[in-house]
Formats: C-alpha cells, structure tokens, sequence
C-alpha cells in the first residue's frame, strides 16, 4: 500500500466524522397563547420554544378575510424540554413574550403565525431551512354587545379535547398506546376544528352583514355576567364538552328571556371539570368508575355524559336534543352512501320561511349538512309527523320540523347499559321556548351548507339570526 494511503485513509474518516457532527439541529417551532381569550385593550401571552436563534411572529384576525394586525421580527428563541407529562399538566414554558391586544382589534378568533428560518448546516447541508407553526386566541369586546347582540362562543374545550399533542388526548384512538388521558391541559401547542365549522359559518356571516362578537367556552363559566349584553348566543360546529357552571349559567339567562341557537352536533354530550382556572379540564368518559367523585356517590360533576343515568342531566334538556336518540351520518360507517339531507315536516313554520320548501322536501343533500355527528330526541309518529316523547329530557314543547336517520357505532354506545344495541335514532332540527327560544340544527354540519352556497340553507340560518337576534 501507498506509504501515503493510511494517513489519506484516516484524514478522509477523520473529516467524514466532523462533517456528520457538523451536520445542523433540526429547525423546529411551536407555541401556545397562555390564555384562551382576553378583552381588546388587554395582553396575551405566547409561550413558543424552537430551535432557532430568532423567529418571526403575525397574528391575523380569521374571519372572511385574514387580517393581520400585528408583527414582530426577530424574536429571540429558545428551545425548552416537553415534560414527560404535558399532555395533562401542560408544559411549563416560560412566557416569552405578550402581545398587545389592540383596543381597535375586532371581537374573534386571531391565528398567531411562528415562523422561523435558517441557511443550513456550516460545512453541509446549506440551504434555506424553513419552520412554522400557529397557536390561537380569541378577543372579546371590552364593551360587550356594543357592535353586536349576538355572541359565538367558540369550541375550545373540543380543540383541547381532541389534541394529543404530547401523548394524549381525551380519545384512545390518538393517543399512546390507545389509552385515553383523563386530564388535558390546554397550555401546549393545540391545532383547532375553527377551521372545518365555525370559520365558514363566520365567513358567511359577515359577507351577509352579519356583526358578531365571539367568546371562548370557559367565559360562560368564568365570565357569565357577559351574557346579559346579548340576545342570542351561538354554537356552531362540534360544541362537544361542557362544564356544570357553563351549562347552570346559560339555562339561567335561558330563563330570564335569552335566546341560543345550537348550530352544531354532539353538543353538549361529555360534562367536563375545569381546573387550574381554566388551564386544564378532566373527563373520565367511559371510565367514570374511575373519577374520584364516583366514590363520593355525589354524581352532579360526574366526568362522563350528561345523559348518563347517574348524572341524570341530559343534554336534551339544554339543547332540546342529545346524541344517545342521534348518531352519526356519512362517518364511523353508517349511513355511508346514502344522502345526508333533513327531510322538512313544518314547512310553515317561521324557521322555513322564505324558502319554497314544501312538507316532506329534503335539502342541505349536496353539502351533506346531515352529519357528521347529530343529535336527536325520542319521537313519536301522529298523521306522519314526528313529537317528541319527552321521556328522554327533551321538552314536550319541542316542535320536530326536519329529520335525517342516523345511528350510534357499537364501539362507542354499548359500554352504556342504558343502550338499546341495534338502535338507530334520527338527527332533529327544532326548537322550543322556555323564558327564551333554544334552536338546534341538530349537526354539526350545518356550516357546509353555508360554504356551499344551499339558499335553503342560508335562508334558514338568516331566520333563525334574525328572528332570535333581534
């Protein structure tokens, strides 16, 4: 061998490793907001943690533009650890900043844009390297009701919910293991369903001159006085998860006149416990044997469904309609390939107004408004049209003006031995009157129709804005 192969030989590995160990970190950024919702003229904090040394941050208002209303450059950043449990007691991130929260910022949903950038490895690697990730935050008016009596409150115990970020949501499906967490801290990174319901509900609402000021759920628990500024409250999309203070607080202003429209689907079906102030809530689900209330026998807070026969407060008794008499349609299965349309069955009432439709027309079929998750009552048939049995918590004033089969997935219906297997129940729009008017669409679909363009659709949910706004 060459006397000068070996040294060439050792130098070429010799550089060879310093290049690998030269080669750059990954380039990553994430973050949350420290609150879920603040008033305009207020602060809200970012917590973000990344690898690069500085990153830029926008925040835009969502709506049916993308406003953005403030910008920072250059921020310096910090990579922190992910606590082994921040699923459940968050992650503990330093503030690293607060935003100034305009007092000219309109009520909403406002996105925050991470955005960080580098030129790649200093031997390897060179290239523009991007990262970028979005947390969120909802403004409320300072002045409630000064642009709008009606206020949207947004799903954001759902969002919490479903995200598994750190390990572990609420669902076994997407959570480590397939085992579901109890306990779910919203100070993390948490993607939103903003996006799939109440972002083309808003869309359509302002295009159509709609104003409306917007909340977060948790203010119906922690700031209730704000309710007494509106007429009509809204739930759009997939308003899922509840607290016993939410719900006592709206069926109190419920019954001293104020009118709410459920635009959505499986609402009000698991009751949460709020804890930390708001950082974090606990639903035990089907393991409520396991909640540490079950024990004290005192079931009023019990972290399972509402229906529940040892909670024994049925969502219908809110929204006038619940999931067990519901179900899906178009998902888990069921219902795959036949349309998901309402059948009308009251075409004269104020609800149907405008619209041209007659008794037993269907509509909402090309946007597949019926889905993906609907709720229901126990009906019984007089001369082809559908009333209410009341036996299951839903008023007995409740008028039944659509219907749409639909129908429980055993994996999620046959832990609970009130069950009947086989069931198949029906999504129901109606609505009832108790002090004020409580409507429900009875899916959480219903938006799509609004993006899709369905005039039935639009004039419905123009009736509905109107007539319980006012």
């Amino acid at each position: 061998m060459n006397r000068l192969a070996l040294p060439l030989l050792f130098l070429a590995s010799t550089w060879a490793s310093f290049l690998h160990a030269a080669e750059p970190p990954s380039l990553h950024i994430e973050g949350y907001a420290g609150q879920r919702s603040v008033a305009q003229g207020e602060e809200i904090p970012l917590h973000v943690s990344t690898t690069a040394a500085k990153y830029d941050i926008e925040v835009a208002r969502l709506g049916a533009e993308r406003v953005v209303v403030w910008k920072k450059a250059g921020v310096p950043g910090q990579v922190h650890p992910v606590p082994e449990d921040a699923s459940a007691m968050g992650c503990r991130w330093p503030e690293s900043l607060r935003v100034p929260v305009g007092a000219e910022w309109k009520s909403g949903y406002y996105e925050v844009a991470l955005r960080a950038a580098d030129n790649g490895g200093k031997w390897t690697q060179r290239g523009r390297r991007t990262a970028e990730s979005t947390a969120w935050f909802i403004v409320r008016n300072s002045k409630p009701g000064s642009t709008s009596r009606l206020l949207l409150q947004l799903c954001s115990n759902t969002y919490n919910a479903y995200n598994n970020w750190g390990g572990f949501s609420v669902y076994a499906y997407n959570s480590l293991s397939n085992n579901a967490g109890h306990r779910v801290s919203f100070e993390r990174p948490c993607p939103a369903q903003f996006g799939r319901w109440e972002l083309p509900f808003i869309t359509w609402a302002e295009k159509n001159g709609h104003t409306l000021e917007y909340a977060a759920n948790e203010d119906l628990e922690f700031h209730p006085e704000l309710l007494a500024a509106y007429k009509l409250v809204l739930s759009v999309g997939h308003d899922e998860y509840w607290s016993t203070p939410m719900r006592d607080n709206l069926e109190a202003w419920i019954g001293k006149g104020g009118n709410v429209a459920f635009f959505s689907g499986n609402t009000c079906c698991w009751q949460v416990r709020t804890e930390e102030g708001g950082r974090a809530f606990t639903c035990w689900k089907q393991n409520y044997h396991l909640d540490p209330v079950f024990a004290t026998r005192d079931f009023k807070t019990l972290a399972t469904l509402w229906s529940h026969h040892l909670v024994r407060r049925p969502e219908n008794t809110l929204t006038g309609v619940g999931f067990l008499s519901g179900g899906y349609r178009k998902s888990h299965g069921q219902f795959m390939t036949e349309p998901a349309e309402y059948e009308a069955h009251r075409p004269e009432h104020w609800v149907f107004k405008d619209t041209g439709l007659k008794r037993g027309d269907k509509f909402g079929g090309k946007d597949t408004i019926v889905g993906y998750e609907c709720d229901g009552c126990e009906l019984t048939w007089k001369d082809g049209l559908p009333f209410p049995t009341a036996k299951d918590g839903t008023p007995a004033n409740f008028e039944v003006l659509a219907t749409c089969p639909a129908r429980w997935h055993p994996d999620d219906a046959e832990w609970y031995e009130k069950w009947e297997i086989g069931r198949t129940g029906a999504a129901c729009l109606g609505l009832y009157t108790r002090g004020g008017t409580v409507f429900t669409a009875g899916t959480t679909d219903w938006a799509h129709g609004l993006q899709g363009g369905d005039k039935v659709v639009e004039q419905m949910t123009r009736n509905v804005l109107e007539k319980l706004g006012r």
